[in-house]
């Protein structure tokens, strides 16, 4: 449960003046002097949006964990370890984004913390000391701006932050302990009081702090003399076109130009690179010509067109037409000749060199059709998402400026023509100068330049080309999820460009088009160190060294893993090496995915989707047993009501989605948790959430009784039929089970009354399904039914299994699925992803075909060992539907709703399931398929857990199964043996 709230003495504070600054990095600090030691002490402490607290020099806290603003959460950092008798500094670091993302919503820049020290004297006899000293966030507090951070840096995603760029030389590296360190100090500005907007309620953190664990490379994978393309960088044409985005993080439309002039010192051949996945790029014109993106050379995303520079001003073009979530356009040029970008627009222009033109339309996208805050904005498009040429007011003007062919051209589109901001045009774009390159040469790794992984004071020299950069590639081992960390002797100068991405093989990389996972760092002369305060995931980092004058030496380069604190209680092993693989990067997966709450992938991501989570809680009740980060997403969702009483599907996030299986999800999960834990309480506190939900959803249904409803109505990535408008039959089927779900919680709740009419409608929706979503010719449930009334012919495995799963079949329909389950017909649509593997073996299950399950485990999962995957994958290597990218494996290739294996070889194989709420009472009923042997354990949610192992022997002729369990006192245990063995059961105590 969370803490009361505190009454704070502090106050919230900020410097500068604007309100909404963009990725600024700001530094506070406060020197206090204590007269005596310091016994206990601690620091209560929240930012928007991001904070690293330091005390005396050393890191002690990163926060807060995500909340929604209007019940945002603090941290406690116990710290009084770090305080001496005499000066003491407290330092800190504070992120502010500016924008919404998936894990935060637009709040303003801020700063709440509060010491409380006590003091370690002899005091009156009561062992207090002689009393205790607040400090606490005011105006005596002062700050400054972080010297050297470039906030010009491109967007890591459209989920996500920023990447990082720092200039060490202009700092001295020590602000933390009363060095400068940051530009010019000032003292701060209180801009509020605890409880002011836009935070009216603190609440404490209701987990513990993250982990925090160095870990080293196992080897470098390779070195390269590289040569830089001429000029890259990267254009946040988002936010350029609608500045007002920045407040959501909503997809939105846009039509529009970006322009500039490449000033060139001779004719040259040049090539234009575009190297992004930035969806509404169509093409660019030079000079007059047009070169559209679908004719450009290279494998998407990358394109490259291939032209010729005159001496002199060449006037450039790109064209922007369509949707965008905020994915940068990273782009560069490399030519032999020496040129200049200047702008196109007469007169002063600021910093930056390009002119926007446009937009001549903007769309901003809600992705649900019932909202409790006006996000919908429309200007001259039309009802589509995607944009059709003629569909808005500026399409004339729009269409005319294709022609336009030099700088004075811009003269007659006066009224569209402005600067594109500075602060959205990057310096330079890291990504593309690490995924593109003029020319590359390898050379065999040196074992010198191996000591960078080894962990020790050795450092490694890391050689110095003359006529290039240099290139090695780190190798982690696995894929890990935490902060770039690393110590270096360093010329003044020297540029370390990083770049994390997570899978290569037989030298090819899969470079990550749509996540910008790279950090920059200038050095200053002589010994350093930095440590990242921004979350990446990656197995690989490339790491390349430009403009040194000497060899640069390093100690080492790490990654800070962090996730929320587990034990690794669960344990499976068996006969079986392959599966014993599988669950391996089933549970190192799911540990990467458990932040501060359940996240997708470590890499892309980070964001906390609804729907994957139930899959995801009941992997960790069965590797890690940690209940606390499962109730903390639980409780997350209903703050989504401020965007729609349907739930979104992503919390919390300025992306205001709904996805109505992911809060179906939610919901049966909340009845999950409370039978786990046995936690009646919280079953009584989540149940008029979930009701109010739900019957939100009840108020959808059409004349025939079925759910319809207009949006993402998504269950897996395949070809299913799950239109955006119509009634989609997998979405009722799970609507069926989510409702019977829902009388159960409330029976739970003590309020069984109230979930009576949910059991009803569960039933009548059963019927609806069953009359009108049923094909007698087909024998199978088809996938939906438009919204113009017709009927699919498509029919999918995904459909079967969820009616399946959700009770809706009786009698010869039941039995006809069973055998869809046994043996997919081949015109069925396929399972497309390991997500909806979880549900396929879920009703495998409850069918008794664990032989299949097994199978299917070993043949998708399988692939992704050989390609010696790590994590488990997002999708299945060879199911190319669901890749734009032929090339791409995966897209993430840590996800954890593809973990299932973790969940189900405990449960099956192991046998291991709750008999009753609480786990009072255990079932130990193992399914062996093939196996010979198995062994291992499974958490119990009070602590404890169930160790298991069988064995399968022939004796004279006779199978005999020898299962062996212990269990602790208090928990009644079943014990079954599997049919056609004859048994030997023995129950251990302890």
């Amino acid at each position: 449960m969370r803490r009361e709230q505190r009454k704070w003495q502090a106050e919230w504070i900020w410097g500068g003046e604007e309100r909404h600054e963009r990725n600024v990095w700001r530094c506070f600090r406060r020197a206090f002097e204590l007269t005596e030691a310091a016994g206990a002490a601690e620091i209560a402490i929240t930012a928007d949006s991001r904070y690293v607290l330091f005390v005396n020099g050393t890191q002690c806290g990163r926060g807060p964990v995500r909340s929604w603003p209007a019940e945002q959460s603090y941290n406690t950092h116990s710290v009084g370890h770090l305080l001496r008798q005499g000066t003491n500094t407290i330092a800190v670091l504070v992120m502010s984004y500016g924008l919404s993302t998936f894990q935060y919503i637009l709040g303003r820049g801020g700063l709440l913390a509060e010491l409380e020290v006590s003091l370690a004297g002899k005091g009156n006899g009561n062992g207090k000391g002689n009393g205790s000293v607040v400090i606490g966030t005011d105006s005596s507090w002062e700050t400054a701006l972080y010297a050297g951070y470039d906030r010009r840096t491109p967007r890591l995603s459209c989920q996500l932050g920023f990447s990082e760029s720092i200039d060490a030389r202009l700092s001295d590296g020590n602000w933390t302990t009363g060095g400068t360190g940051a530009e010019e100090w000032q003292p701060a500005r209180v801009i509020g009081q605890p409880g002011c907007e836009p935070w009216p309620r603190l609440l404490a953190s209701d987990i513990p702090p993250l982990t925090e664990e160095p870990l080293w490379p196992v080897r470098v994978e390779s070195l390269k003399q590289v040569r830089p393309v001429s000029w890259t960088t990267a254009l946040d044409i988002r936010n350029a076109m609608l500045p007002d985005s920045v407040g959501h993080a909503n997809p939105v439309s846009f039509a529009g130009y970006v322009a500039f002039v490449v000033r060139a010192s001779e004719d040259a051949d040049a090539t234009f690179g575009f190297l992004s996945g930035f969806g509404a790029f169509r093409g660019m014109g030079l000079n007059g010509q047009r070169f559209m993106a679908s004719e450009m050379e290279g494998t998407l995303p990358e394109r490259y067109a291939r032209t010729r520079l005159r001496q002199g001003d060449n006037f450039v073009w790109l064209e922007t037409l369509g949707s965008d979530h905020g994915t940068g356009l990273h782009f560069g040029i490399d030519c032999e000749a020496s040129f200049e970008i200047v702008s196109p627009i007469a007169g002063p222009n600021g910093e930056s060199p390009f002119a926007l033109i446009g937009p001549f339309a903007t769309r901003t996208y809600v992705d649900h059709a019932e909202q409790n805050s006006p996000l919908d904005d429309y200007k001259g498009f039309g009802g589509n998402k995607e944009l059709d040429a003629g569909a808005f007011a500026g399409f004339d003007a729009y269409a005319r400026f294709r022609d336009a062919a030099s700088a004075a051209d811009l003269q007659s589109f006066g009224e569209w023509v402005r600067p594109f901001p500075p602060e959205l045009a990057a310096r330079d774009s890291v990504f593309g100068k690490s995924v593109w390159k003029r020319s590359e040469r390898s050379y065999p790794v040196p074992m010198e330049l191996q000591s960078v992984c080894m962990a020790g004071p050795l450092a490694a020299n890391v050689p110095v080309y003359p006529d290039g950069d240099t290139e090695f590639v780190l190798d982690f081992g696995k894929e890990w999820s935490g902060y770039i960390r690393f110590e270096l002797d360093a010329p003044e100068g020297a540029v370390l460009d990083f770049y994390g991405y997570e899978y290569m093989r037989d030298g090819w990389r899969q470079d990550t088009y749509i996540l910008d996972n790279t950090l920059r760092y200038a050095s200053r002369e002589g010994w350093q160190t930095y440590e990242s305060p921004v979350r990446r995931g990656l197995r690989y980092l490339m790491v390349t060294v430009r403009n040194a004058s000497r060899p640069v030496r390093l100690i080492g380069v790490q990654i800070v893993q962090s996730n929320f604190p587990v034990a690794e209680i669960g344990r499976f092993h068996s006969s079986d090496p392959l599966l014993n693989d599988i669950w391996e990067i089933s549970k190192h997966t799911t540990r990467l995915c458990m932040e501060d709450t359940f996240v997708d992938c470590p890499a892309y991501e980070q964001a906390f989707w609804v729907g994957d989570s139930r899959n995801e809680a009941l992997v960790n009740y069965y590797v890690f047993g940690a209940s606390d980060i499962v109730k903390r997403c639980l409780e997350l969702v209903p703050g989504s009501s401020v965007q729609t009483p349907l739930y979104a599907d992503q919390v919390p996030s300025g992306w205001s989605s709904v996805i109505p299986n992911w809060t179906f999800f939610w919901a049966n999960a909340c009845l999950e948790y409370a039978e786990h834990t046995g936690d009646r309480e919280f079953a009584r506190s989540i149940w008029p959430q979930v009701r109010y939900t739900l019957e939100h959803y009840l108020r959808k249904r059409d004349g025939q009784g079925l759910l319809r409803h207009n949006g993402w109505n998504l269950l897996d990535w395949a070809p299913i039929d799950q239109p955006r408008q119509g009634v989609v039959t997998h979405q009722n089927a799970v609507f069926v089970g989510t409702l019977r779900s829902a009388a159960k919680l409330a029976e739970l709740a003590g309020e069984a009354a109230q979930g009576v009419p949910f059991a009803a409608a569960s039933e009548a929706l059963a019927g609806a399904i069953n009359e009108f979503l049923w094909s007698e010719e087909q024998q199978a449930y088809l996938d939906c039914i438009h919204a113009d009334g017709r009927r699919s012919d498509i029919f999918s495995i995904q459909t079967q299994v969820i009616a399946y799963l959700n009770g809706i079949a009786e009698g010869p329909r039941k039995e006809r699925l069973a055998a869809y389950l046994a043996e997919p017909p081949r015109h069925f649509v396929q399972i497309g992803s390991p997500f909806m593997a979880f549900f396929y073996y879920e009703a495998l299950t409850a069918l008794g075909r664990f032989d299949i399950m097994l199978d299917d485990m070993r043949k998708h999962f399988g692939q992704m060992i050989e390609f010696e995957a790590t994590t488990c994958w997002e999708m299945y290597p060879d199911f190319a539907e669901n890749r734009p990218n032929p090339n791409m494996l995966t897209r993430s290739h840590c996800h954890a709703w593809s973990a299932g294996p973790g969940y189900f070889l405990g449960t099956c194989v192991l046998g291991v399931t709750k008999a009753a709420d609480g786990w009072s009472r255990v079932r130990v009923a193992p399914q062996p398929g093939d196996l010979k042997w198995a062994r291992g354990a499974v958490p119990l949610p009070g602590g404890g857990r169930i160790d298991v192992h069988w064995r399968i022997e022939d004796e004279a002729g006779v199978r005999v199964f020898r299962l062996d369990v212990r269990a602790p006192e208090g928990v009644e245990v079943e014990l079954v043996s599997p049919d056609g063995c004859e048994p030997r059961l023995r129950l251990a105590r302890g």
